[in-house]
């Protein structure tokens, strides 16, 4: 399976040779980055957010995640944190859309409502991390208009540099720039630039591995925020795929009940 994707990225990457047009070639490494993420059905796995203050100072959470693929759609995820007490509980669901703005909900255990996520919010801090809510949907490549930047080489590997530009409504970024590597098109590092152009952050993903001889994961996603000197960890461990979630599990009540 491993020999059969290297040589479909090998044939991609002479098709992507080929095209001229900056744009054109943007959008052709998007797909098949895409492409190279596309089949695994669902997911589950865990991960350690650490928040980090300007001063240094650290906040752990804990947090269980759930993804689901969508025919015909983007795709829906669920996040429930477990630690610590002030936020044990929460539960967080997005629908990714292919076109338009996705539906996100948090559901605080405190206020024992489910809260949405209105369009205009999607720019702000998820549960004051440095990510913000849009960064939380699935990849989709129709959301975005791209740019072909250069061929470069990051950590050793080679790799396309992208800029990509939000066509859907109320994104906080004017763009963000991806290096994505030629071997199995891997997302390495996303800048991302406010509004005004000006740099705002970047994150930087790392140790990868390999499930069902097809699917990598970054299992370890840092996000600096250059503006505020604050950062995020994101550590991933015990991913599972095909555990038989579906639509039911992915419901606004499924966040009410979520354990």
């Amino acid at each position: 399976m491993l020999a059969s994707s290297n040589l479909q990225a090998g044939e991609a990457n002479k098709r992507i040779a080929a095209i001229s047009d900056p744009q054109q070639k943007g959008l052709a490494i998007a797909q098949e980055m895409k492409a190279h993420n596309t089949g695994w059905d669902d997911s589950e796995a865990k991960m350690v957010m650490t928040l980090r203050d300007k001063g240094g100072s650290e906040t752990d959470r804990k947090v269980r995640v759930k993804s689901l693929e969508v025919d015909g759609d983007g795709d829906k995820g669920l996040s429930i944190f477990d630690e610590p007490r002030d936020v044990e509980g929460t539960a967080f669901l997005t629908y990714s859309h292919i076109e338009g703005n996705d539906d996100q909900w948090l559901y605080l255990p405190a206020l024992k409502r489910v809260k949405r996520i209105s369009s205009s919010n999607k720019s702000g801090p998820w549960m004051g991390s440095e990510f913000a809510y849009e960064d939380l949907s699935s990849f989709e490549v129709e959301k975005y208009d791209y740019k072909f930047v250069r061929e470069d080489e990051l950590n050793g590997e080679k790799v396309y540099v992208v800029e990509s530009y939000p066509k859907y409504d109320n994104s906080g970024y004017s763009k963000t720039i991806t290096w994505v590597d030629q071997e199995h098109f891997r997302v390495h590092r996303i800048e991302f630039f406010d509004k005004k152009g000006d740099a705002l952050k970047t994150m930087n993903v790392s140790d990868y591995k390999l499930y069902l001889d097809k699917f990598w994961r970054g299992h370890k996603q840092v996000m600096t925020n250059h503006q505020t000197g604050k950062s995020t960890v994101v550590t991933w461990s015990d991913y599972q795929f095909n555990t038989g979630l579906d639509e039911k599990d992915f419901n606004k009540s499924s966040l009410k009940r979520a354990r």
